[in-house]
């Protein structure tokens, strides 16, 4: 257990590495209770170093033997690992160890899966394996070599030998610990090659447990999209003879980029029609492309330090939902990457967990792999794209590859490429690295005889330790709409630095009605005064789709805020704003799916707590339940031909043609149940041949009241099927009754399917409980003291989940007093806990001290 009382670390304390690793050559000789690890490293002292100490990193290592050049030494115990004396030159330290992987339950260094060895790294795993400097500005060439019983044993590199019992890999390729890993158990591939632009075979495989092999197609093909694709956008070759994906049942992340060995999360890898969603195969061929991605940004270049975190995080998101993009639909695309960004990070922005894109400060780094880091990294790629343009950009990634090739660097680094490159001043551009909080745009108008003005005024709300806030650059994307619908001026970007800003239109025939922020073109809250009938109008007019689907959703909101404070809903114009969308035969089914949507529970309880009323999750989810049931009234007419249209009759294919016309039909069945009580529903369940049709039908049945009998077929027939199972247990949680939520939880922790050993299957209780507001924040307290009494009795078993899902008491500020102070109760309690972790202690400490 780590020390739950650790000082800060800070990045103005930064110095160089004290000494540097030329190589690294392990061996392992495998026991579940008792592994060797015995450890060659060349070390040479770093001319750059501001001391001589010799440090390594350790933890959870029982200490066998350990010598210099030969020569034994005895190494003193400090805090976090070891110190030794050693010679002013350079030297081989040589040592061995023992560690426990079966007894490992945090999942971080090597441990055991289901009788499976494997292992996660980032950011600070190695330490657990043996005595190392586990920083990522250390980097070196390994030589691993593994002896055991398993059929199969594979680690980072290309293979280089084997034999009765022993495989020996070699990774060429200078690369900080944290992308280490190892794999060893009984494991079966789907292989398949790529070659490269310059001729080059790699094979491929990706390794599964006996019986998964059916589930790996998608997977291998999502992977050699993913690198044909960076080779024709980025021009980026992949570098070694093999390239290797594992799938593991019990992993704490998604995936892990380790160089030439990726292990995924089984949820992030293993897909079918019969078992997987269409929105679990855009997940998976999401992933597959940001972990290959990686091998460019992250493990060719890497980052110095992990306060650069988002240096490699949020370059490789960008690139990963540029990838998607292409793949699939941008605009819907977009939309999604916006509805995830709103949902987590803007409220991580404005909470007691807000930081910035390059902290100043940490106590735990796992905290610290947050939305900001890669969702807000990505949006400030995104931003400086569009600011210096396509060109600019690729010029600028081309400088720094070749410039930052094999090195650990710095967002300093990549800002003074696009400096260089381009020849612009990233000076204040570099605020949005620093500054936490999302700034406010508040917009206002001016029109005089054919001259059209937009004043923008930029505000950013004080976040924890950063009270005044200086202007952002702000690119903003307008176009103007005349009133007949037509668009009267193209999209311009207008590059906003000042507090507020005047941009002027001239040459007009009439006043035009603007379309703001196109493409949600900086991640910002847009505030302008409004009317329901301008939303209607752009609903149904604008050119760019990702501000048409904003102005439905910003008129959904404002329905929903009336029903809940009790004022006059626009719901006909709203209504029927939605209908002309619905009845666009020639609009991508998905874009009018998510048209369709009604913004979340969690939406509004922002929405509303911005605009200065107390959320209450009792009266939203009342107000959202009148809502749906008055549209589905409303469209009743039009539900049987759109049902019909949006059936799939080919043979299941994960494109985004099919994947559209299911989530629309999604909708549609939403609808359809609240008149029927579920008759299509239980049509659609019994008939499906397709996860997604059957899990969209068992969600409606549940809806309904009327899903016993179906959650009892779904898992008698889906029972040895984990991934499917943790559907089965999400699905009864995310549509319990409010008031029976916390009974829900009860019961499905009882089943004896539940493991909180397992991360996917307590995410999948415990991340849909917290995702159910109106269940959560009962005004009794139940649903805080359940999720505490679980958070302490996992703590001690897997830190860094109980520290993510503690999570879930983020946004306790919103709500009334009576609430607050049942979940202060039982933040203090957990904080009181005996031996707490630090990962716990830091986000409990934080989300408290709001």
């Amino acid at each position: 257990m780590k020390d739950a009382s650790p000082q800060t670390i800070y990045l103005t304390d930064y110095t160089p590495p004290t000494y540097l690793v030329d190589q690294v050559d392990l061996t392992f000789r495998l026991s579940p209770n008792a592994t060797r690890v015995i450890s060659r490293i060349a070390f040479r002292p770093n001319p750059d170093a501001v001391s001589k100490r010799f440090f390594l990193h350790g933890e959870e290592l029982t200490h066998i033997s350990s010598s210099i050049d030969g020569t034994p030494v005895t190494p003193r115990e400090v805090e976090g690992g070891i110190e030794v004396d050693v010679p002013d030159a350079p030297f081989v330290w040589e040592a061995e160890v023992e560690i426990a992987p079966a007894a490992n339950t945090a999942l971080e260094g090597l441990y055991m899966s289901n009788g499976m060895y494997c292992t996660q790294c980032e950011a600070e795993g190695f330490r657990k394996i043996t005595w190392y400097p586990d920083r990522p500005d250390v980097m070196a060439p390994f030589k691993v070599r593994i002896e055991g019983d398993e059929p199969v044993m594979l680690s980072n590199g290309n293979p280089t030998g084997s034999g009765d019992g022993w495989t020996e890999w070699t990774d060429p390729w200078p690369k900080p610990a944290y992308l280490f890993a190892l794999v060893a158990g009984d494991l079966v591939a789907r292989e398949d090659s790529f070659t490269t632009m310059s001729g080059k075979h790699v094979d491929l495989k990706l390794w599964v447990r006996p019986g998964d092999e059916g589930k790996t197609a998608f997977g291998m093909e999502a992977l050699k999209k993913s690198m044909k694709w960076d080779e024709d956008v980025y021009g980026r070759e992949y570098d070694l003879d093999i390239f290797q994906i594992v799938a593991v049942s019990d992993f704490n992340m998604g995936a892990m980029e380790n160089k030439g060995l990726n292990i995924f999360n089984t949820s992030a890898v293993l897909c079918s029609p019969e078992t997987s969603t269409d929105a679990n195969f855009e997940r998976i061929e999401a992933i597959i492309a940001h972990e290959y991605f990686h091998n460019w940004t992250g493990n060719r270049i890497t980052c110095r330090d992990w306060f650069q975190l988002s240096l490699k995080e949020g370059l490789t998101v960008f690139r990963d939902q540029s990838f998607s993009a292409d793949m699939r639909s941008p605009s819907v695309c977009r939309i999604s990457d916006v509805l995830s960004l709103r949902g987590r990070q803007f409220r991580e922005d404005n909470g007691p967990l807000a930081h910035q894109v390059q902290p100043d400060s940490f106590v735990e780094i796992n905290n610290f792999y947050t939305s900001t880091i890669y969702e807000k990294g990505a949006e400030v790629i995104r931003m400086l794209k569009t600011l210096v343009g396509d060109e600019g950009y690729k010029k600028a990634l081309d400088l720094y590859f070749d410039r930052h090739d094999g090195q650990a660097c710095t967002i300093d680094d990549w800002l003074t490429v696009f400096q260089d490159a381009t020849g612009r001043d990233l000076g204040q551009f570099k605020r949005w690295y620093k500054q936490e909080g999302t700034p406010r745009l508040r917009v206002s108008e001016n029109w005089n005889d054919g001259t059209y003005q937009l004043t923008f005024t930029q505000t950013t709300p004080p976040t924890p330790g950063q009270e005044v806030k200086e202007p952002f650059v702000i690119p903003i994307a307008v176009g103007l709409i005349g009133p007949n619908g037509d668009e009267v001026v193209a999209t311009q970007v207008l590059e906003m630095t000042e507090g507020t800003q005047t941009f002027t239109f001239d040459g007009l025939a009439a006043k035009p009605v603007p379309s703001i922020l196109r493409g949600f073109s900086a991640p910002v809250i847009l505030e302008r005064e409004t009317s329901a009938q301008e939303r209607a109008f752009l609903l149904a007019n604008d050119t760019d789709e990702f501000n048409r689907w904003e102005a439905g959703r910003s008129l959904a909101k404002e329905v929903l805020t009336a029903l809940i404070t009790g004022k006059d809903a626009p719901q006909a114009i709203y209504f029927d704003a939605l209908a002309s969308v619905l009845r666009e035969d020639h609009t991508d089914p998905d874009f009018r799916a998510l048209a369709l949507a009604i913004p979340s529970a969690d939406d509004m309880a922002q929405t509303l707590f911005d605009s200065g009323v107390t959320p209450d999750p009792d009266v939203i989810h009342d107000a959202t339940e009148t809502l749906k049931q008055s549209r589905a009234e409303y469209f009743q007419d039009m539900l049987p031909r759109l049902m019909s249209e949006m059936t799939v009759t080919e043979p299941f294919a994960p494109t985004h043609e099919q994947a559209g016309k299911r989530a629309l039909g999604h909708g549609i069945l939403q609808m359809l149940t609240r008149l029927d009580g579920g008759k299509a529903a239980q049509a659609l369940f019994d008939r499906a041949d397709n996860m997604t049709l059957s899990l969209g039908a068992l969600a409606c049945l549940l809806n309904a009241g009327k899903a016993d009998a179906a959650l009892a077929t779904f898992r008698d027939k889906w029972q040895d099927d984990a991934l499917v199972m943790d559907k089965w247990f999400m699905l009864q949680v995310a549509h319990a009754d409010p008031d029976k939520a916390a009974e829900t939880v009860t019961r499905l922790t009882q089943d004896p399917a539940f493991s909180m050993k397992n991360p996917n299957r307590f995410r999948s209780v415990f991340g849909a409980f917290a995702g159910h507001p109106a269940g959560f924040h009962q005004k009794d307290g139940s649903g805080y003291r359940l999720l505490a009494d679980w958070l302490i009795k996992l703590d001690p078993i897997n830190p860094q989940i109980t520290a993510r899902m503690s999570g879930a008491f983020e946004t306790w500020k919103r709500y009334d007093g009576d609430r607050q102070s049942l979940i202060a109760d039982q933040l203090d309690r957990i904080l009181a806990t005996p031996g707490l972790s630090r990962d716990t202690t830091e986000m409990i400490s934080r989300i408290r001290g709001a």
